[in-house]
């Protein structure tokens, strides 16, 4: 038996060549024609689905949905060195140096205390070797636009609040929750539709602001939700449907009852 990262070598090395093929003239048309616009949209879709394999607790969804993503992230090496510009081995060599770069409590002889320790010399490494910031660089120039947008609000305010800016509690975050309903409410009272449309941001926005205070992901929390509404949903459709019945056919008090019936049925349940 080979040893494992010999094995790991030569699974890697096929999976290049699998994709050098695909590429080729002799390859498949529709791989040939791809451009990079289009795998960065397929690379945001695997993203997603391994997130959904993690939450979802399956080891062979999540082998399987990191397989699609490595391929996602061979396929733009292999366009990029047909181009010219660099190869997979490039990558992996900036990737290994980077972090053994931005790890010199582990390969070098600097030492740390705690996990906050470690993500301020990061920062530093960053700005001071790497010059990823300047003096005059915005704080969130590098907050990615392609980020879901709660993740994107959250973390342009935990970069806000590096600089101070921030509450001091979070009964503050709380507070500042209030009083931005009671803003949207006077909006929908009102009947004002923009007004209505602004508040609603701003609310939508203070709240993420106390998810991150509380050390909550906001949108694995909203996801999370998500995943509830559609399980209870699909309780309300099964039952309907074993009694001849859509949801349209059916009374708001009779929907309420199966939703409190499948909330009650996963109870305790993760």
């Amino acid at each position: 038996m080979k040893p494992a990262n010999t094995q790991v070598e030569d699974k890697f090395r096929e999976l290049l060549a699998l994709v050098v093929r695909l590429r080729s003239p002799d390859g498949c048309p529709w791989d040939q024609s791809r451009k990079q616009a289009d795998i960065a949209r397929y690379l945001l879709e695997e993203s997603y689905e391994v997130v959904e394999a993690i939450e979802g607790g399956s080891p062979p969804a999540l082998m399987e949905e990191l397989g699609d993503l490595l391929f996602q992230i061979l396929f733009l090496a292999r366009m990029a060195e047909e181009a010219g510009e660099f190869s997979i081995a490039d990558v992996m060599q900036a990737l290994t140096e980077k972090m053994i770069r931005r790890h010199p409590h582990v390969f070098g002889d600097v030492k740390v205390k705690n996990v906050e320790e470690v993500r301020a010399n990061w920062e530093r490494i960053k700005k001071e070797v790497e010059h990823k910031e300047t003096g005059n660089a915005r704080l969130f120039a590098d907050v990615s636009r392609s980020l879901p947008t709660l993740t994107k609000a959250q973390q342009i305010t935990a970069r806000a609040s590096t600089v101070g800016f921030d509450w001091d509690n979070t009964a503050g975050v709380l507070k500042k929750v209030d009083e931005e309903l009671g803003e949207f409410r006077a909006a929908l009272e009102k009947g004002a539709q923009g007004a209505m449309h602004d508040e609603a941001g701003d609310l939508l926005f203070t709240l993420v602001n106390l998810c991150r205070f509380v050390r909550v992901d906001a949108e694995a929390a909203l996801r999370s939700s998500l995943g509830k509404f559609n399980h209870r949903f699909a309780h309300i459709e099964k039952v309907l449907a074993s009694q001849g019945k859509t949801p349209a056919d059916s009374s708001l008090v009779e929907m309420e009852r199966l939703w409190n019936e499948a909330k009650n049925n996963s109870a305790g349940k993760p």
